[in-house]
């Protein structure tokens, strides 16, 4: 029963004496635009609200105040003008069980949630100065991607942009356009090595790749070459063979060993730990042009596990792999070393575990450990 209390001649309210009953038999659409109301952040004037159902709402509004005045869910401010009461301001009961009814994250509870999560995160969060400037309800939907971003960019993975969502939320669509948007807005993901279109094979070597409409040789390059995937899968047969093949994780460091390298050389790009189609287009080229190995990553833990991936190819192919420039007298030839953090030493621990680990890493690990430094391959190619 709507119970009724008379303010003045020209006001009064009106509201139910009975708790607020649920939801469940509200339309759709009524729910949908009661919605838009309640995301308004308050009380309102009934102008405001029922403007917001927009032109050829009017009847749907009116429907869904009398609705909420009936089940108990406003308080109903009321004008009496022109010889008829007519509603003046919407007063919601129990706005916070009606949000949650109708599944709205409340504001306050989001940005004390938001500020629990925030302080959980280490400081070298990356983007966390613009999760501060988005909504608390928008934060918590993306941090994910930041703590994501910064376990592969501790994985030194690269790849493409649905390698990355594939990662962070195991499936290749999962990161809507909207939060591509505000990733790139926030941050270079080039850098991150996350790029928009296909990824390229960094290479160059004495052979001739066999195309079924073409010939390819890769020793016309002055430096490198790059391929996608699909040109090298093309690939039928090779004419020659590098005598062995140098893989260079360091961009700057691979450059420099491309132009430089001797005549029967064939130098890759290992792009931090390979993703998928590096490992496919290079265990192709082995079956094509199979040659031994030489790996050169920094002389840090995830150089190490990363070297251990790229040699698993060559194991797979029945060929020798060597690590190259990732031992302790590189390490301490260095101009400039890091100290280890919690996730080498962990890192550490877990290779040590490693069947078979190549006697070069093992003591390499053990200097790095005892001495507690890493480097970077840039300084010594």
């Amino acid at each position: 029963m709507l119970r009724v209390v008379v303010l003045s001649k020209t006001r009064r309210q009106r509201d139910s004496d009975q708790a607020p009953r649920g939801l469940d038999s509200l339309p759709d659409d009524r729910r949908q635009l009661l919605k838009r109301w309640i995301k308004r952040g308050g009380d309102s004037r009934w102008d405001t609200l029922r403007n917001d159902a927009g032109v050829g709402g009017q009847n749907l509004a009116q429907a869904l105040l009398d609705w909420l005045l009936d089940n108990g869910w406003i308080q109903l401010d009321e004008k009496f003008e022109r010889a008829a009461w007519w509603p003046y301001r919407v007063r919601f009961r129990e706005p916070a069980s009606l949000r949650a009814a109708l599944g709205i994250v409340d504001a306050d509870a989001a940005a004390a949630q938001w500020q629990a999560v925030r302080a959980t995160l280490p400081p070298d969060t990356p983007l966390l100065d613009a999760l501060d400037t988005l909504p608390p309800k928008a934060a918590l939907a993306r941090v994910g991607l930041a703590t994501k971003l910064a376990q592969w960019q501790h994985e030194q993975r690269s790849g493409t942009e649905r390698d990355f969502a594939l990662f962070a939320r195991n499936a290749t669509k999962a990161i809507s356009t909207a939060e591509w948007t505000w990733l790139g807005e926030a941050t270079d993901l080039a850098e991150w090595g996350i790029e928009r279109h296909t990824p390229l094979l960094l290479i160059t070597a004495p052979i001739t790749l066999q195309l079924p409409h073409a010939v390819l040789n890769l020793a016309a390059c002055a430096d490198f070459c790059a391929l996608t995937p699909a040109t090298l899968a093309a690939a039928t047969t090779a004419d020659g063979a590098p005598t062995r093949w140098q893989l260079v994780e360091n961009r700057t460091s691979f450059e420099r060993v491309a132009r430089n390298r001797e005549a029967n050389a064939g130098v890759i790009w290992l792009p931090g730990f390979p993703p998928g189609w590096w490992r496919a287009a290079v265990a192709h080229l082995l079956a094509l042009a199979p040659a031994p190995a030489a790996i050169a990553c920094d002389p840090d833990p995830a150089g190490v596990a990363i070297a251990l991936q790229a040699g698993a190819l060559w194991q797979t192919a029945g060929l020798d792999w060597q690590p190259w420039h990732m031992d302790i007298a590189t390490l301490q030839s260095l101009a400039g070393h890091g100290a280890l953090n919690a996730w080498d030493s962990a890192r550490i621990a877990q290779l040590r575990q490693t069947p078979d680990l190549p006697a070069p890493f093992a003591a390499l690990l053990d200097y790095m450990q005892q001495h507690n430094i890493k480097g970077e391959q840039e300084g010594a190619l």
